[in-house]
């Protein structure tokens, strides 16, 4: 089906369906429109090039080919939902296309629980949660398309625009203390006034020195955020801590092992700069334990390995009852519409645009003062060129 022909569709559906009823009647007055899921598949792009072989405190990724995996949920109406999972693809497929196939994708709330029971035996945690956020925004995909709506708007919109900090500063062979200064600067060129640079990578000396160097680059006016990617225990990081305060730092992240939840309240204790940590942790209980803990200021859990947006909104419900804003880790494309629709949002992880140019196919936030805007095309405005997917596609 051609993309005027989806449009048509799409179209006649809103008119005939009874979505125009829901949109047009008193609310509760309505049935959710007749729609169906009747099929999960998975598209994989491959661009050219070479990712650089990059770490940080305990992991090194790159060196490959860069590409880009987009799960899509049909429906009956030929809305196709997409988003962009974390890994698992496969399982996704094997596993959840069973379960949702025939719902109503506006029963989301059934759909999780109904994703999320099926796996209870064991507790369902890690991937399998990555898996069911995955599908789950993909189904808000849906909704928003079927009512030409932005996922925020639907979710019940807080904030058109979202301030947003670049990823970086990562560890490369050779890269100098100049090369990382160098790195940050480029991004506040760009528009961003907030970047993250990677600590325990190196020896404490050094470490303690390129958090100096970017900081002085920079100045005072620019947020600084360190990601120590649970590299340490507490001790190491208490004294790691207390020797860059003195940088002014805007947060620290993920200071210790990511279950070691008295040992990150331990950090916090200590240390005057916020603490952060949450990017391990899954669903709203993994939310409340950490609160109860007292471990951090700041939860970054991840939009899709935390359960979808449907779940995060109740993470940051749950969070905002403890008075703590929530940064979520991960893909922006997949945090933005949860963060527009969410009251105690703090800030998101975003890429700076060098990036693109591993990624010719989906176009980058564009940063302007530190802020972003949040898509206002229907659903998660993720849709890509069926040209440029026929070009790269390799299955």
């Amino acid at each position: 089906m051609s993309v005027t022909e989806r449009r048509t569709s799409r179209r006649s559906f809103l008119t005939t369906s009874s979505v125009a009823a829901i949109l047009s009647s008193p609310i509760g007055m309505a049935a959710p429109p007749v729609i169906k899921i009747t099929d999960i598949r998975v598209v994989r792009l491959r661009f050219p090039g070479k990712t650089p072989r990059q770490w940080n405190a305990i992991l090194s990724s790159g060196g490959g080919a860069p590409g880009m995996t987009i799960l899509e949920v049909h429906t009956d109406q030929d809305i196709v939902g997409r988003s962009l999972p974390a890994g698992y693809t496969d399982l996704i497929q094997s596993s959840l296309g069973s379960v949702i196939r025939g719902e109503n994708p506006f029963y989301v709330e059934r759909i999780w629980e109904k994703m999320y029971r099926s796996w209870r035996k064991p507790v369902a945690k890690g991937l399998m949660i990555r898996c069911i956020g995955a599908v789950d925004l993909a189904i808000w995909d849906i909704i928003g398309k079927a009512l030409e709506m932005p996922v925020y708007r639907i979710l019940g919109g807080f904030s058109d625009t979202i301030r947003v900090y670049a990823a970086g500063g990562y560890y490369e062979e050779d890269k100098t203390v100049a090369d990382l200064v160098s790195e940050m600067e480029g991004h506040v060129e760009e528009g961003f006034r907030a970047v993250k640079m990677k600590v325990g990578g190196a020896d404490f000396k050094t470490d303690v020195e390129r958090v100096r160097a970017v900081r002085q680059a920079l100045g005072p006016e620019i947020d600084l955020l360190i990601d120590a990617n649970n590299k340490w225990n507490a001790y190491e990081a208490i004294r790691f801590g207390r020797a860059v305060e003195k940088f002014d730092l805007f947060w620290f992240e993920e200071p210790v092992e990511p279950d070691d939840f008295a040992g990150c309240a331990e950090v916090r204790q200590a240390l005057d700069i916020p603490i952060v940590a949450g990017e391990n942790e899954f669903t709203r209980w993994g939310c409340r334990d950490l609160l109860e803990a007292r471990a951090a200021d700041i939860l970054n859990l991840d939009t899709v390995l935390a359960g979808g947006a449907t779940e995060y909104r109740k993470i940051a419900a749950l969070a905002s009852a403890y008075h703590v804003p929530v940064a979520p880790h991960g893909n922006p494309f997949m945090a933005v519409h949860v963060l527009g629709a969410t009251s105690n949002a703090l800030i998101m992880e975003t890429y700076p645009g060098i990036q693109h140019r591993y990624n010719p196919v989906l176009p980058l936030f564009e940063v302007k003062d530190g802020y972003i805007k949040v898509p206002e095309k229907p659903g998660l405005g993720i849709d890509i060129d069926p040209q440029l997917v026929r070009k790269y596609q390799i299955n």
